[in-house]
């Protein structure tokens, strides 16, 4: 982002314009999220640096506009031009930051994204001011709340707690990932003015309904099964036939047309009991290939087996099937540490981190302390599109471009939540293979979703990986578009 910021300046667009876009989008939050603002006492505290500048162009906006009922707006950092501008209005600008100052919306412009090491001195003091005193303020940070880290690290001093954080142009890594994102509340991003094409290498994407609502819109009259694709999935190994039954619900549940599913002749009885709508067929590898061929795509490995047969299997369904295909639980295993290259089809992993590890060679420690750039890495390597499992799932494309999905909840730390994220993503990628990599990032995000509201339901310790498949209706309505 400071790249984009340096570029977008060096083109002609002065950072003093860049900084009141910024500012303004702000206000335009405010507007948005406390109406009336003008019940409001706004306290804006600026220090230094841009993000100071960020603060008064905020204040100076509300100040000449009359936005608010009372403004009070605290220089840390002493006098600069933002400040004059400011003052030149007749607005008053105080040095120090009063606790008793009856505030009920507090602005955070102290320190940006350029901070390294924890916050100190007469920051750090406004911080812990801040964070002890104004229970009833509503809170706002300016890019990051200040303290904060810029990187992923653990924080390690004391930041501002704040409910939102308003930034600009592109997702930040540290906004959206593991463990900062948790401490930035409900994050905004707005548009500033950076040009579209310098916007190529921010490939860092927060997924949001906006990204793929259109993909759920009304079907048309005249639909047929045959519109929405057919799902092939493989596995079922003995005692898990559970797996591709759960899998192959999921596709369906999603919208797929049609399912079928692959397993050995021993679990075709419990799979055909499971739900009357799923075909069947006996996992032959002589006949499973031409079956392929008839599908729209593939869901290969859950409850699969690691025989030597099956590990086969899953490696010649992964290397010559043409139709896409989604690798899971045991079929990740099959190729790990030695995975073919995709040669330009479209498959679809989605390991744990544990699956991860084997795939990689790396520790699971070292995977989950560097999920984006492993992800990212393995992805561009292989030539697949990784759906790292775990706490803000990442989706990374072989191009770079990355999905962070915000969805999720720890109600889903249970068996089998695996099998229904596989049969989702299989059963959207049926549906919509003209946009499927919209289509991968509405299935993480339906996953995550129907979890949460799941858990809200059932609770955390009851919520089993079926639930979700209740709860996905639900979660779907939220998409059609309004």
């Amino acid at each position: 982002m400071r790249a984009v910021d340096r570029q977008t300046i060096e083109r002609g667009l002065p950072g003093q314009l860049l900084m009141e876009n910024a500012g303004c989008r702000v206000v335009d939050f405010l507007l948005e999220t406390f109406t009336p603002l003008t019940n409001h006492h706004v306290l804006i505290v600026c220090g230094k640096g841009n993000n100071g500048g960020d603060g008064f162009v905020i204040a100076r906006q509300l100040f000449t506009r009359k936005l608010c009922r009372k403004l009070t707006v605290v220089d840390l950092a002493g006098a600069g031009d933002g400040r004059r501008i400011l003052e030149a209005t007749g607005c008053p600008v105080a040095d120090h930051l009063d606790p008793n100052t009856p505030a009920t919306l507090i602005i955070d412009a102290i320190l940006g994204t350029g901070l390294r090491g924890p916050a100190e001195g007469i920051s750090l003091q406004a911080i812990q001011i801040l964070n002890q005193g104004f229970p009833l303020a509503h809170r706002v940070a300016v890019d990051i709340p200040s303290g904060l880290p810029s990187d992923t690290t653990e924080p390690t001093g004391e930041f501002f707690r704040t409910d939102y954080t308003v930034s600009f142009t592109a997702a930040k890594r540290s906004q959206v990932l593991s463990p900062i994102y948790q401490q930035v509340g409900n994050l905004r991003i707005y548009p500033i003015g950076s040009p579209e094409d310098l916007l190529a290498s921010c490939q860092l994407n927060l997924s949001t309904p906006e990204d793929f609502r259109s993909l759920f819109a009304p079907r048309p009259k005249n639909s047929n099964k045959g519109m929405y694709g057919h799902v092939l999935v493989i596995g079922g190994s003995y005692g898990k036939s559970g797996a591709p039954a759960m899998a192959s619900t999921a596709a369906y549940r999603s919208g797929a047309g049609l399912v079928t599913v692959g397993v050995p002749a021993a679990a075709l009885p419990m799979v055909a009991s499971y739900r009357p709508e799923l075909m069947t067929e006996p996992l032959h590898e002589d006949s499973i290939f031409t079956l392929a061929a008839k599908m729209s795509v593939a869901a290969i490995g859950p409850g699969l087996g690691t025989e030597a047969e099956t590990v086969r299997l899953a490696r010649r369904l992964y290397s010559e099937l043409e139709i896409p295909a989604v690798i899971d639980a045991d079929a990740l295993n099959a190729i790990a540490g030695n995975v073919p290259p995709a040669n330009g089809k479209t498959r679809i992993l989605t390991p744990h981190p544990g699956e991860m590890s084997r795939l990689t060679g790396r520790s699971t420690k070292d995977v989950q302390a560097h999920r984006l750039e492993i992800a990212q890495s393995f992805s561009a390597i292989t030539g697949t599109v990784v759906v790292l499992k775990g706490d803000r799932t990442i989706i990374a494309f072989p191009d770079g471009e990355t999905w962070i999905n915000p969805t999720g909840s720890p109600s889903m730390a249970t068996g089998g939540t695996g099998d229904i994220l596989t049969g989702m993503i299989a059963g959207c990628l049926a549906q919509h293979s003209h946009n499927w990599r919209r289509a991968v990032v509405a299935a993480v995000w339906l996953h995550g979703r129907s979890g949460e509201l799941a858990a809200k339901r059932l609770g955390e310790q009851c919520t089993l990986a079926t639930d979700l498949l209740d709860s996905l209706p639900e979660a779907m309505d939220e998409l059609r578009p309004v």
